[in-house]
Parts: structure tokens; C-alpha cells; sequence
């Protein structure tokens, strides 16, 4: 489903409890996969566990940066963390800018790749559709007046 508080797309899961949850779209989840979360979770797409239990080199997203305070990282659309390396109560991640980052091994995390990767691609069109979503346009220095601004005046 859309949301329009965030570039990826959200999946609605029922559990089997008749509960209702949304969770963050993975790419490759499909209507009626069976997704679960918790230590005895299988390393499939959308499944969600502690890192100390994924195997290395697996793409994951939804990332607890604390154990049990929620995901922090790789939560756009299109985004992903390699889990690279496990030493001792640590593992370390490789993020979408190649920073290496060391994260508690008990923190969840779910497998897999944040769908809708072709957000960037999508196209404004016009100045007004940034004036839309709350955007005001950026004037250069060198455009304004001197008393504006300290790289302003001159000819043109």
C-alpha cells in the first residue's frame, strides 16, 4: 500500500491472532507469503530475527540500532545493509554509503531488501509540486541583493 509519509511502501500482515500490523514492503513479498519475527524465524524475505542468527553476507533492512527500541536504519525505499562481519557481543554491517558500522547482535533486523526502488526515478515535474509537499525554492547568494546577503551585488 501507499503511504505518504515515506518513499518505500508499507505491507498490511494479519496474524494469526486476527491482529493487524503494517510492516515496511520488502521487494520480492508477495500477497499470502508468511512472514514471522522472533529468534525461531526462517532466513526468508520480510522475516525478522536477531542479527546474531542471520548468516553472513545476507542483505537485511529494518535495523535496531538498540535492542528492542525498533528499526532505525535502512528504512527508504530501495535500501539495504550487508551483514559482514560477527565478533564477539557485536556484528558489523555494511550501510548503503559503505560506512562500516559495529550493532549489538541481540538488535532484529529483517532479511531481505526495502522494495519500491524506483522511487528516485519519479519525476516532480514543475517548481509547484515542491510548493505542494512543503519545499521553498533555494535562491544563490550571488543572485541576491548586497545588503541580503555577503557574496550579493555585482552586475547581472
Amino acid at each position: 500500500e501507499y503511504d505518504p509519509n515515506r518513499s518505500a511502501n508499507i505491507a498490511l500482515i494479519h496474524y494469526a491472532d486476527g491482529e493487524k500490523r503494517y510492516i515496511i514492503h520488502p521487494k520480492g513479498l508477495g500477497i499470502g507469503d508468511t512472514v514471522t519475527a522472533g529468534p525461531d524465524a526462517d532466513v526468508r524475505v520480510g522475516c525478522a530475527m536477531p542479527m546474531e542468527l542471520i548468516p553472513l553476507g545476507t542483505t537485511i533492512h529494518c535495523i535496531e540500532l538498540k535492542p528492542m527500541k525498533g528499526a532505525q536504519m535502512a528504512r527508504s525505499a530501495g535500501t539495504s545493509c550487508q551483514l559482514v562481519a560477527k565478533e564477539g557481543d557485536y556484528v558489523t554491517l555494511r550501510l548503503p554509503s559503505t560506512e562500516m558500522r559495529r550493532v549489538h547482535k541481540r538488535c532484529m533486523a529483517t532479511i531481505g531488501e526495502v522494495g519500491n526502488s524506483d522511487h528516485e526515478l519519479t519525476v516532480v515535474g514543475k517548481a509547484g509540486a515542491n510548493r505542494w509537499r512543503g519545499k521553498r525554492p533555494k535562491v544563490r547568494g550571488v543572485a541576491m541583493n548586497p545588503v541580503d546577503h555577503p557574496l550579493g551585488g555585482g552586475e547581472g
